[in-house]
């Protein structure tokens, strides 16, 4: 439904007029598009439509993970926030060297690399809000830098390619060179952009170093490590500029900055990590560029791996972690081979199910995963009524349900209340709260009891006491009274985003249909990449075809500064 059919929706803007009137009702602007816009043009005078619509364009491209707007294409890859299909090519599109011309002339609008100040800035037609400007110039600045002193590595590869091996490594050859050469050891940082993130990358350092071949000394520096989120590691700073304490004018101590999942990162929280960096610190960056990026502004690391060549970037590709067929599939879809990727799901009947159906259609030849379900859910259950913890969690890890959106016929709610339904017969008080066997999901980070966004649980009977929610931390339990607990959600099924960062023995995919804007090859890959050993993937030929043909396209120019790419060119300011 557009906003025009709906008069009273949350996303008109009351008040507005004339192109910024007619873009928000079609539904391309937001109200906070338009009265961002109607604001800034009122504050310098400027009455010019087409530079409020260019003004509101630009205001809206972060919102949707653009670092700016180009208006020479906008006109051909604007989308709307609904399903439904929209002409928007009849919309009263400025011509483009006409509305450049305009901006030009504009006093909202800086021109150039070199340019006055202002609150936007017009290189060639990408038109950026400042702030998201000075981001891109300034990460792009600060890792050449890192790269012309070889103080900067990344570390890129899919799930199971042994990145966290590669870095534990590497940490400990940097810790042995420095006994060796009679300095002390390097200060390590550790961080993720989520708890969930930095608690697993901790756990799998400490695993990894278990195993290493290195001396007590070095395995005692490397199991005393602590990774924190990059906020916690930048730390707070009430009312100063960059909202952080360590920044340009404050470095972090360490001597190595360690993050991981740096696919999640934006431009903005990239901005502020690598300026925090000291200028003799080494910065590694470890992550899967192939996977969904933040939900904000930029694709940071992709940017960063470009064309993976040189330029201390390394890019794992050897799986060891889950079996060929997936791997093979993941690699297709990685590339966007569209055939590839069918002859894939088809060629490993043992490890890959694919059921060829629209949900919105028919349900039959889901028995599978009804199976699978319920299957995980007894044996969830089953260990957490005899109090068996750590059993209950490892049974949680073996099988997950991921759908692609919250609500809706594949959405996560849907199919929880189905799987509850399903298992009504084994667990008799599965409609109360927190029943024993409930397996549970983080949605808040909780510092206080050291659980994180996405994490995972299981309520356990307690033995002649009452019940439990326990979680795992490095192979042991962590127990706490479920009244203690913020916000849970049941985890039967949980969202593809949700699930970054997890694996599974079994995930069944649910995909939406081919039509939906949120169906894109990262989706795709980061979905089937979840499953360790079997693979269920829902969905018709034509939506998987859809997401391996639609990779996420968002406007940023950061890779082109990084790998030499020319910057457009200024206009010219206007008489």
């Amino acid at each position: 439904m557009s906003a025009l059919a709906d008069p009273f929706g949350a996303r008109r803007a009351a008040g507005a007029a004339g192109l910024l009137r007619e873009f928000n009702e079609i539904g391309v602007l937001s109200a906070a598009d338009v009265h961002v816009a109607t604001r800034l043009g009122s504050l310098v005078g400027e009455e010019s439509e087409s530079v409020r619509l260019a003004v509101a364009l630009a205001v809206r491209g972060p919102r949707l993970g653009h670092v700016f707007v180009d208006l020479a294409t906008i006109r051909d890859t604007a989308t709307v926030e609904s399903d439904e299909p929209v002409d928007l090519s009849a919309l009263p599109w400025p011509v483009v060297d006409e509305w450049l011309g305009e901006l030009a002339g504009s006093d909202l609008i800086a021109l150039g690399e070199e340019g006055e100040e202002g609150p936007l800035r017009l290189l060639g037609t990408r038109l950026y809000l400042d702030r998201y400007w000075r981001d891109e110039r300034a990460v792009a600045e600060d890792l050449n830098q890192m790269t012309a002193s070889a103080r900067l590595q990344v570390i890129a590869g899919g799930p199971g390619t042994g990145k966290t091996t590669r870095v534990a490594r590497l940490v400990a050859e940097l810790i042995e060179q420095a006994g060796g050469s009679g300095v002390r050891a390097p200060l390590v940082a550790l961080a993720a952009p989520t708890g969930k993130a930095a608690a697993r990358l901790q756990e799998a350092v400490h695993e990894e170093t278990s195993k290493l071949p290195v001396g007590e000394s070095v395995r005692e520096h490397l199991m005393a490590l602590r990774a924190s989120t990059l906020h916690r590691l930048l730390g707070w700073r009430p009312g100063s500029h960059s909202r952080f304490a360590h920044d340009r004018g404050n470095h972090l101590p360490h001597d190595v900055v360690v993050v991981d999942e740096t696919s999640m990162v934006s431009l903005s929280m990239m901005a502020r990590l690598v300026e925090a960096v000291r200028p003799e610190a080494r910065l590694i960056l470890v992550g899967d560029p192939g996977q969904l990026t933040s939900i904000e502004a930029g694709v940071v690391l992709a940017d960063i791996v470009g064309p993976g060549v040189g330029h201390g970037i390394v890019v794992l590709e050897r799986v060891h972690r889950y079996g060929g067929g997936i791997a093979k599939l993941a690699a297709a879809i990685r590339d966007g081979d569209g055939d590839a990727t069918a002859a894939a799901l088809r060629e490993a009947p043992g490890e890959i199910t694919w059921l060829d159906v629209d949900l919105h259609e028919t349900e039959a030849g889901l028995e599978v995963v009804r199976e699978r379900a319920v299957a995980a859910g007894r044996e969830v259950a089953s260990a957490a009524r005899a109090g068996a913890a750590l059993e209950a969690l490892g049974a949680l890890g073996r099988f997950r349900l991921l759908c692609a959106h919250r609500r809706g016929p594949y959405g996560v709610s849907d199919w929880t209340s189905r799987i509850q339904s399903w298992l009504a017969p084994d667990i008799e008080d599965i409609e109360q709260r927190d029943f024993v066997g409930r397996p549970l999901l983080v949605t808040e980070n909780d510092y206080e009891l050291g659980l994180y966004n996405g994490d995972t649980g299981v309520i356990v009977d307690g033995a002649g006491e009452r019940s439990a929610a326990a979680f795992e931390r490095a192979g042991e339990v962590l127990r706490f009274s479920p009244l203690r607990l913020g916000a849970v959600d049941t985890a039967y099924a949980m969202t593809i985003h949700k699930s970054q960062g997890s694996q599974f023995d079994s995930a069944a995919v649910l995909l939406p249909a081919a039509s939906s804007r949120i169906l894109t090859r990262e989706l795709l890959y980061t979905a089937v990449t979840r499953a360790r050993r079997e693979l269920i993937l829902v969905g018709t030929e034509d939506a998987v075809r859809q997401a391996v043909a639609r990779p996420v396209a968002r406007a940023s120019g950061l890779r082109e500064r990084l790998w030499g790419g020319a910057v457009p060119r200024a206009r010219t300011r206007r008489p």
